[in-house]
């Protein structure tokens, strides 16, 4: 009977690492091909509404309440330049409007307008009828597993680029 030879010290723990980047890669790589698909879908969901997608993201950050654009940004993980970019876009087309804040006097907050919150009422029966198709394909319970790691996966990404000895890059991508 021949005996079992045990890893070296440190093999094991360098094959978890590997397997651990191959998992970031692998996430990675997931969440750029999942953008793109997002961004198509939002095109044409946002199309019926006289929206983009990039306006339809932003005008949506600021639907329950007005947020100033470095807000947005945060909320939406996506540079303030480009936020402020679209809101002027949203605000030059009457379908948003700035308004002062109280707790910033240069900061003006995002908020839509009539208009605005019209048009994102006409995207609603194409995103009810988009949301029905995803939900039957991965069933109810599926989705609500799917968004739940997504959201976990993002909190974990947001602890560990905060952290200030980390490596990852802390600033959001452009969008």
């Amino acid at each position: 009977m021949s005996a079992r030879r045990e890893p070296a010290p440190g093999r094991e723990e360098a094959a978890r690492g590997r397997a651990n980047q191959d998992r970031l890669s692998s996430a990675a790589l997931t969440a750029f091909r999942l953008n793109g698909q997002f961004l198509g879908v939002a095109d044409g969901l946002a199309r019926p509404g006289g929206l983009t997608a990039a306006w339809w993201q932003v005008l949506g950050a600021v639907l329950h309440e007005p947020l100033p654009v470095a807000g947005i940004a945060r909320a939406m993980g996506i540079t303030r330049q480009s936020v402020q970019r679209i809101a002027d876009l949203l605000v030059a087309k009457g379908l948003a409007e700035y308004a002062p804040n109280p707790a910033h006097r240069r900061a003006k907050l995002l908020r839509p307008t009539e208009e605005g919150l019209a048009a994102v009422g006409r995207i609603n029966p194409g995103h009810a009828e988009f949301a029905a198709r995803l939900a039957g394909e991965l069933g109810e319970e599926g989705f609500a597993r799917t968004v739940e790691a997504l959201e976990r996966l993002s909190a974990a990404l947001d602890v560990v680029t905060a952290d200030p000895g980390a490596d990852a890059p802390t600033e959001p991508a452009a969008g």
